[in-house]
Formats: structure tokens, sequence, C-alpha cells
């Protein structure tokens, strides 16, 4: 029941942070919306916001567990505000902290769909999803690659899942081992089931199979 009552008092604290957020936004007041959201990440979660900007994802994720257990409610609230500073900086024109608030949010998302987490507004899979299609410009690092592969894979995305495993052995962050494993458990998995998420049967065994070739090629 405390539990329970946390979370949806987090679901009324961050409507009404992004209430006002929004509200200022239409007021052309972006800095001042900055303020609010350093204030809230504070107020809400002890934590300032230089210290949320400089703790890398699992390191914030640490934090909001007590006991090994995570607070969900809590590292999506911290997402949201993240992805709310992205986009008051996107609106000032500052593109490299665009970029870093939407990164940290998008690792945060990604990492809450991975644990199935309640939602406190859209879940976290379709936040996750969201913020790729912001950063599809860009040429993210290998560790959210990573992270993205393990993602797609998790949510039956499996030729996103594939595409992403590509890209890291190519740019030598990936070894061969890790995809193979990937395409092994695929193999574990019905025919339809791999159909829904892009593959077949038949295209994973030829990847199996290219896969081979490739690391000749790159012996």
């Amino acid at each position: 029941m405390f539990q329970r009552d946390y979370f949806m008092r987090m679901i009324e604290q961050i409507g009404e942070v992004a209430g006002v957020v929004l509200g200022l936004r239409r007021e052309k007041k972006q800095e001042e919306a900055l303020l609010v959201i350093d204030e809230q990440l504070d107020k809400l979660f002890r934590m300032n916001g230089k210290l949320v900007r400089s703790l890398s994802d699992t390191d914030l994720i640490r934090m909001m567990s007590r006991s090994g257990v995570v607070e969900t409610a809590n590292v999506q609230g911290i997402a949201l505000l993240l992805r709310e500073e992205g986009q008051l900086h996107e609106e000032l024109e500052d593109e490299e902290a665009a970029y870093a608030a939407r990164l940290k949010s998008l690792h945060l998302f990604a990492r809450m769909a991975l644990l199935d987490a309640p939602p406190l507004a859209k879940p976290a899979s379709e936040e996750a999803e969201d913020l790729i299609a912001k950063l599809a410009a860009y040429e993210l690092p290998a560790s959210t690659k990573r992270l993205l592969a393990e993602f797609y894979e998790s949510h039956g995305r499996f030729d996103k899942a594939e595409d992403v495993h590509y890209e890291l052995m190519e740019d030598g962050e990936l070894p061969r081992s890790e995809t193979e494993a990937f395409y092994r458990r695929l193999l574990l998995l019905p025919d339809d089931t791999l159909a829904r998420g892009g593959v077949t049967r038949e295209e994973v065994g030829a990847a199996l199979a290219k896969l081979d070739r490739y690391e000749e090629t790159r012996s």
C-alpha cells in the first residue's frame, strides 16, 4: 500500500512539474523552466542537477535503489525531467545540452523498460522509442548501442537488435561471440515470435553462417 501511494504521489508531482514547465515554454521562458527542473530534482530526489548530469545512468539507478530494489518511480521521474530539459535546450538552440539530456533520459527509460517498470506516464519502452527518434541524427556511443541491442531484443524487435549488433561489430565494439549468442537465443524461439520480430528461422540460420564467414574475412 505504501509503495502504491508513493507511486501515485510521484505521478501527481511529476505531472504538476510538467504543467509548470509547459506553461513557461508557452511564455517563451525556457531559462526559467530549466531552473524549475533543477529545483524539482533537488526537492523530489535530493539530487542537484549538476550531480544528475555528471553521474552515469547505472550510478543514478544505484542511488535510486534500496536493498538492491530499484525505485522505478524515482528513476522514471528523473528521466522525465531530463526529457523535458532536452526539449528546453533544443528550443534555446543548445544542441549539445539537448543531446546530453536526451541521451541520459534514453538510458534511464531503456533500463526501466528492461525491468518492465510500471509507467509514470507512458510505458518506459515508448518513452525510449520517442527519444531514439529524437536522437536519430546522431552517431550514438557504443555503450548506448549495447543498451539498445538489449532493449530491442527484450521487446521482440529482433531485426533492430540485429542491426545494432552488426554496427557494434563493425566498429570493433562487440565480440563476434556475443552476436552468435544472440542468434542462438533467437533459434530457441517459436517461428511466430521470430516473425513478429521481423526475422525468420531461415534468416537466423543464414546469419549464423554469414557470421562464420565474417570472422574468416576479419582474421
